[in-house]
């Protein structure tokens, strides 16, 4: 077996298993009301950007060859029903329009639609007394859709788990003339603690309570394949686990059983502890944080959604 080890270029010959920039969907965060990015303490190398930096950062992202950004919104109204979240002057309609102004189709531009960060109260949705209302929630995201598909959103990308969301999204959709907008489901979305770090970046803890009401138990993988079933049934177009690198048999599984387009969320917290112990010269973060987002890939990825985007589209540029 060592004849087809012996050197890099026979290694690479045999590669089974290639991660690309145009495998990577970066992140980002949009916020309201600030006028220079201000760094993620928790993320360290990520920041909250603000409208005027978008289309700069974007055209950057797109030159090293990533495919695609998600946008997140932080927006300086918050209110009980998140409201602001599809205000057609929201900071994630702008940022959407900037981007398609300056790139046009050069870049894949996805958008959460969630409401977390929208609500005064930091839950997915419409809250009365310590539930979060299913129904009434699914009407704000259909108008929150509908609204970043008029700024120009290739793919919205609902992520509350909220039953039914992408069925009425594809409605919303396909009613408003926008069927060519696709819609990437966070089919299998659990109640994870590697979630930390992003609520700290997007200012979106819960002011009550979790998410454990909506969000998946991570000891219930057969459930998460019911769950993706029903959101293909109700017309998404690609399905996401997330996290990714605690979850890897959940990629494989969805993958094997369904062969739609797989995206897996590299999250926050998976990335934020390679860099905590890479700035303690624990470890080595680029050999890490290769090896981790290659066998994320490996497992069925179709598409990575990591922080780690950039870096390693220049990384895989310099080998």
């Amino acid at each position: 077996m060592r004849r087809l080890r012996r050197t890099p270029k026979i290694r690479k010959l045999v590669e089974e298993t290639t991660l690309t920039p145009s495998d990577l969907v970066y992140p980002m965060f949009v916020k309201e009301g600030i006028n220079n990015p201000e760094p993620i303490h928790t993320m360290p190398g990520q920041f909250r950007l603000p409208l005027r930096y978008v289309a700069k950062e974007a055209k950057n992202i797109a030159s090293l060859g990533v495919s695609a950004v998600i946008l997140f919104g932080i927006p300086v109204k918050k209110d009980k029903v998140g409201s602001s979240a599809y205000d057609k002057n929201g900071i994630v309609q702008q940022g959407v329009k900037a981007i398609k102004e300056t790139l046009e189709n050069e870049l894949v531009v996805m958008t959460d639609v969630c409401l977390c960060q929208y609500t005064s109260h930091g839950h997915c949705g419409v809250v009365k007394g310590n539930d979060v209302l299913n129904d009434p929630t699914l009407e704000i995201l259909q108008r929150m859709a509908v609204s970043h598909a008029e700024a120009g959103a290739d793919v919205v990308a609902p992520s509350g788990m909220i039953d039914g969301q992408v069925q009425a999204i594809r409605e919303a959709l396909d009613n408003s003339g926008f069927a060519n907008v696709a819609i990437m489901a966070y089919s299998a979305k659990h109640a994870s603690s590697f979630y930390e770090s992003f609520r700290e970046a997007a200012h979106s803890s819960p002011s009550f309570g979790d998410r454990r009401g909506y969000q998946m138990s991570y000891a219930n993988p057969n459930e998460a394949l019911r769950e993706v079933e029903l959101d293909i049934k109700e017309g998404a177009d690609i399905v996401m686990v997330k996290p990714a690198l605690a979850y890897l048999d959940l990629i494989y599984r969805v993958k094997t059983k369904f062969g739609l387009p797989t995206a897996a969320y590299n999250v926050s917290g998976e990335y934020s502890m390679i860099k905590a112990a890479a700035e303690k010269g624990w470890i080595n973060e680029k050999a890490i944080a290769l090896e981790v987002l290659t066998a994320i890939k490996r497992a069925g990825a179709d598409m990575i959604l990591t922080y780690f985007a950039k870096e390693t589209a220049r990384w895989l540029t310099e080998k």
